[in-house]
């Protein structure tokens, strides 16, 4: 019966967690993440605002929120978006009151932005944020993945690359890193850092309830 009980008041407690994850262009983000979203329905799907132009089968609401340019820009400056950046001449970002409403309600968010979105979303949310940054095993391997998409140009992987350095320079800024050298492994990391962070101390209020510290006479 305490059992039960302990698990209902952690469902009800524990505040969420918002799990970003970054890497250069190419060293699997984007698929961790997915893969972290498909084995745990219960982790809320933040919808980023783009102002690119849709893909075949992108419906509006479901994969992007699809903006303009001029309205893009006056989210961010309405404080609207939790963090933004216009990354190869397109902008990309998070609302923010569906996020703060789905942390809240203790769900799970993950996010897979640079590390500048990092910053930023450290910075607005410093108890709720987990940082997790994906490395590639090497650069060489990095320019074989991104020439593996056969849909960027010369011209558009020399800069992919070039940004990748910046990217890379950035990896001790996250509490935690993996190299993406074989993609399940990296998902089984990515999922063991998601779990530790539920596990921290600081959002385990149903343990606080539960488990009060008597004051040492």
């Amino acid at each position: 019966m305490r059992a039960q009980q302990g698990t209902k008041m952690h469902e009800q407690s524990r505040r969420g967690v918002c799990l970003v994850i970054s890497a250069p262009s190419g060293a699997g983000k984007s698929t961790i993440a997915q893969a972290l979203r498909a084995a745990d329905p219960t982790i809320f799907t933040s919808i980023s605002v783009t102002t690119r132009q849709p893909r075949p089968g992108e419906e509006e609401g479901v994969h992007y929120y699809f903006r303009d340019l001029a309205t893009f820009r006056q989210m961010a400056q309405n404080g609207e978006l939790l963090e933004w950046a216009e990354v190869f001449g397109r902008g990309y970002g998070t609302p923010k009151a569906p996020m703060e409403e789905a942390l809240a309600a203790g769900r799970d968010v993950i996010l897979d932005i640079d590390w500048q979105g990092h910053r930023l979303i450290r910075e607005a949310l410093p108890e709720d944020c987990v940082g997790l940054f994906v490395l590639p095993p090497s650069l060489e391997e990095l320019e074989k993945r991104l020439r593996g998409r056969d849909s960027d140009s010369e011209e558009e992987i020399a800069s992919r690359m070039q940004a990748a350095m910046g990217e890379i320079s950035h990896w001790q800024e996250f509490d935690y890193a993996l190299v993406n050298d074989e993609l399940q492994s990296a998902i089984n990391e990515a999922r063991a850092v998601l779990t530790a962070a539920r596990l921290a101390r600081h959002r385990r209020k149903d343990l606080a309830a539960l488990w009060p510290v008597e004051q040492s006479v």
